[in-house]
């Protein structure tokens, strides 16, 4: 058979639609396997479940030979880091270390191929690299965010020590009771106490969750949100580009656009 017509065989298969439905249909089978080795189960049905297991390790080897085989440009597959992570997971599970010293690294890897699901389906990629590209500005958030437990932990243990020494012992505990009340765990019972001795301080919780809580708390999703709609702009203009609906002129168009943007926000 010819080399090229193969090729755009597993091309085909590989954009299927429905192909990409029935790996997510194993990935989560073998999630579901994963979850019931955690039970007790008999002998005979933990012996079903390895050659389970056995064949769903297979099954993405032919996977990924599919993908690789079908990929126009091979020397470029291994350039995406997301094929890179799926053909190391492949190839771990593929090595016999179940009844060795290593068997505990097999039963992790085996774990981390439900992390497959976000290679193969894009929404779950495009969340995720929009996750790591809003983490240079999430940065400054976090750092603001430990500026404002650093004051308020000082002011706690400075006020609070002689009411609570466990809860504001120093200012690394009060930083953790701080935690608890962001989190609203049982944070009532902290500030009762508390406004026993000190009737206004219900003013000191109440600024800290405000600023923890709602304030932080809605920077991170409107930093998260603005960065997945420009990754996904972005993915639109290339596939755009790549169907040959986008010509260069509206390229430059909106590239000069975008400059002018970045120079009126500055």
């Amino acid at each position: 058979m010819n080399m090229e017509l193969l090729q755009d065989r597993f091309y085909k298969l590989r954009s299927n639609r429905l192909f990409e439905l029935f790996v997510v249909a194993v990935i989560l089978f073998s999630a579901i396997v994963i979850g019931a080795k955690t039970y007790d189960i008999p002998d005979n049905v933990l012996t079903v479940m390895g050659w389970l297991d056995v064949g769903v390790t297979i099954f993405f080897l032919v996977e990924i030979t599919i993908r690789f085989m079908g990929e126009p440009d091979k020397k470029r597959f291994f350039h995406n880091a997301w094929n890179v992570f799926d053909t190391l997971i492949v190839v771990v599970s593929l090595i016999p270390i179940q009844d060795s010293e290593m068997a505990l690294i097999g039963r992790l890897i085996r774990i981390f191929r439900v992390l497959r699901m976000v290679s193969i389906v894009p929404e779950l990629r495009l969340l995720l690299n929009s996750l790591i590209k809003a983490l240079p500005q999430l940065g400054y958030v976090i750092l603001l965010m430990f500026i404002i437990f650093y004051i308020y932990a000082a002011i706690g243990a400075s006020f609070f020590v002689n009411i609570n020494q466990d809860l504001w012992g120093d200012i690394s505990i009060a930083m953790l009771t701080l935690f608890r009340v962001m989190t609203f765990e049982d944070w009532t019972d902290v500030m009762y106490e508390t406004m026993a001795v000190y009737p206004f301080s219900w003013l000191y919780y109440l600024t800290f969750i405000f600023l923890t809580t709602f304030a932080f708390l809605n920077m991170v999703i409107g930093i998260v949100v603005n960065v997945m709609e420009n990754e996904h702009a972005q993915e639109e203009k290339e596939k755009a580009i790549a169907e040959g609906q986008l010509t260069i002129e509206d390229l430059s168009k909106q590239i000069d656009e975008l400059k002018k943007l970045i120079e009126e926000r500055k």
